[in-house]
């Protein structure tokens, strides 16, 4: 009996570490490991040797789905919940780059700047005492 307690006590342990771990909040990470599985890793990055750009960005939010998408130039960025892909053009393909969304908002602010809150404002903080209410 202290058998079927103990098995019944760890099943129930499971299924509740299991529901806490399918938050709304992670629903919206980088599918890297997938991104790496399909491209092939550089030093800047990943690189899809045929695709261009838009192509590439569909199959990335295809898998999953980003927060934001924005287009300027040649270029695609993917907003999810703490990181920037950044997809530029290649002689031969596209280059994807992931940065957290911090870092990418500053290195591509002159393209996403208007788009995207700002990392370092109190608006993007989530408000509370001074930010403008």
């Amino acid at each position: 009996m202290k058998t079927v307690r103990r098995i019944s006590a760890m099943f129930l342990a499971v299924i509740a570490l299991t529901a806490c771990s399918n938050d709304s909040d992670d629903g919206n990470d980088v599918p890297t490991g997938w991104i790496r599985q399909q491209y092939d890793a550089t030093g800047a990055g990943y690189v899809d040797r045929s695709d261009p750009v838009r192509r590439v960005a569909d199959e990335i939010d295809g898998h999953t789905s980003a927060q934001g998408r924005h287009a300027d130039g040649d270029m695609v960025f993917l907003r999810y919940r703490d990181d920037i892909v950044a997809i530029s053009p290649r002689r031969d393909g596209s280059l994807i780059e992931i940065d957290d969304y911090r870092s990418g908002h500053r290195r591509w602010k002159s393209r996403i700047g208007s788009v995207w809150p700002d990392p370092d404002s109190a608006a993007f903080r989530g408000g509370g005492p001074g930010s403008g209410k």
